[in-house]
């Protein structure tokens, strides 16, 4: 691995450990950056007539699959390095995409994540991708 591809690979596992890691503090509970819960819904969950966190099962299982994605950056060379990384670039670039859908935009239309998604939370889940993909580039020569 080139300091460049290294240094690839450190930023997208430090994204991806962060946001496994915020996930977590809400699987245990702990609302953070917004101490309160409704406010916290309106910025991260988006869905009209929301007012509770999801609980703790499914903001645990979207760590494990932020850690899985994580980790499939430290795979060794081969098949199913190439698949798991194919796999997370897909899944983040479908992310990144529906900000700017309508049937999502009706279905998450709440103020501030509907703002958010667009400035934020979709424009990262793109950038993932792109890591995602340069890696699969990157496995491919």
């Amino acid at each position: 691995m080139t300091e460049m591809t290294l240094g690839l690979t450190l930023v997208l596992t430090a994204l991806l450990v962060a946001l496994a890691l915020l996930h977590i503090l809400w699987a245990i509970g702990f609302w953070w950056p917004i101490r309160d819960e409704r406010r916290l819904v309106a910025a991260v969950i988006g869905i009209r007539n929301a007012h509770r966190m999801p609980g703790p099962i499914p903001c645990a299982l979207v760590a494990v699959l932020l850690l899985a994605g994580a980790m499939c950056l430290w795979l060794p060379p081969g098949t199913l390095r190439q698949t798991a990384l194919l796999v997370a670039a897909t899944v983040c670039l479908i992310r990144g995409f529906v900000p700017w859908r309508p049937l999502w935009r009706s279905l998450t239309p709440t103020e501030p994540f509907a703002t958010l998604d667009r400035r934020v939370y979709g424009p990262l889940s793109l950038l993932l991708a792109v890591g995602f993909a340069a890696k699969v580039i990157e496995g491919m020569s």
